[in-house]
C-alpha cells in the first residue's frame, strides 16, 4: 500500500489538477477498507467451462449463483459509512439520499445490485454515485472470485471485447512486452478484471484492420496514451508499460486525457465510473 500511495502522491504532484479527486479517492478507499466482507463462494469451474467457451460472462452464467443479498449488504454498509463522514456538499447530499433509499425497504440493496449488474439497464444521468459506490462494494466482495477466475481461465479462449467476469465493456487497456510478442489486455473499471484481447483492432466496433487504430502519445504521462478507432471514432486510454497498474489503470488518474480526447470529438465508448461534465 505504501508503494502505491507513494506513486499516487508523485502523480498528484505532477498533476495538481487531479488533487481534489485524488483526495476523495484516498478518503473513499479508507472507508471502504473498513467495511467487513463475507467470504464469497467460488464456482465449480468445470461446470462453467462450456458457457465460458461460448462467451457467457461468469456472473451471467447459469452454473454460478451470485449472492446478491450479501453484495447488497456490503453496498448498504459502505453507503451508510460514507454518509457519516465530511464530504463536499453536493456529494454528501447524493450519498445521504442513496443511503436513505437503500434503508427504506429490506430488498432495496438487492435491487440496487441487480440493477448494477444488469447489462441491459440504462445508465442514466444522475446515477453516477450509485454506480461508483455499488461497484466499489461489489469489487471488494468479488476480489477472491476474480483472482481465482484469472488463475483458471485460458486467456486465448476469450479474446472478447467485454469483461469475462461481469460483462462490462473495458474502461482502459494495457500493453505489455515488446514486439513481436507484445500482449494487449483490456481492464474492467467495475470488477477490475484484466483480460487478453487482440493486439490490433477496436475493442468497441471490433474492426480488425491493422490500420484502424491510431495512437496519441504524451510526454510526462508515464506511458499513458490514447488509442482511437478511425472507423467508429471511439477511444480507449492505454497504459503502455508494467509496474504502475495501481495508479495508471485507476481511470481517475487520467481524466485529463478524457478531456483531451472529447475536446477533439472522439467518442467515449469506454465504460468509466467517472462522469465528466
Amino acid at each position: 500500500m505504501t508503494g502505491n500511495m507513494t506513486r499516487r502522491d508523485t502523480w498528484l504532484t505532477t498533476h495538481p489538477y487531479l488533487r481534489r479527486v485524488g483526495d476523495f479517492q484516498t478518503q473513499f478507499e479508507r472507508v471502504a477498507a473498513s467495511i467487513p466482507v463475507t467470504a464469497i463462494n467460488l464456482p465449480n469451474w468445470d461446470d462453467y467451462s462450456e458457457e465460458f467457451n461460448a462467451g457467457v460472462p461468469l456472473l451471467q452464467s447459469t452454473s454460478y449463483a451470485f449472492d446478491f443479498e450479501t453484495a447488497g449488504r456490503i453496498f448498504a454498509s459502505l453507503t451508510m459509512a460514507l454518509a457519516s463522514i465530511p464530504l463536499p456538499d453536493k456529494l454528501a447530499f447524493e450519498i445521504r439520499e442513496l443511503s436513505n433509499e437503500l434503508s427504506q425497504n429490506s430488498d432495496g440493496p438487492i435491487r440496487a445490485i441487480e440493477w448494477l449488474l444488469d447489462k441491459q439497464a440504462a445508465v442514466l444521468p444522475g446515477l453516477g454515485i450509485r454506480r461508483y459506490i455499488g461497484w466499489a462494494a461489489v469489487r471488494r466482495y468479488l476480489r477472491p472470485l476474480v483472482e481465482g477466475f484469472t488463475r483458471w481461465r485460458q486467456e486465448e479462449n476469450w479474446l472478447r471485447r467485454y469483461c469475462p467476469t461481469c460483462g462490462s465493456h473495458p474502461a482502459m487497456a494495457q500493453l505489455i512486452g515488446v514486439d513481436p510478442g507484445r500482449l494487449r489486455f483490456l481492464f474492467c473499471g467495475g470488477c477490475e478484471t484484466r483480460w487478453r484481447f487482440r493486439r490490433t483492432g477496436c475493442p468497441f466496433c471490433e474492426i480488425e484492420d491493422d490500420h484502424c487504430l491510431t495512437s496519441i502519445t504524451f510526454e510526462g504521462e508515464g506511458g499513458l496514451r490514447i488509442d482511437y478507432c478511425a472507423s467508429c471514432g471511439s477511444y480507449i486510454k492505454t497504459y503502455d508499460g508494467i509496474g504502475n497498474e495501481s495508479v495508471l489503470l485507476a481511470d481517475w488518474t487520467s481524466l485529463h486525457l478524457d478531456v483531451f480526447a472529447r475536446e477533439r470529438g472522439l467518442v467515449p465508448s469506454a465504460e468509466s465510473l467517472y462522469e465528466l461534465s
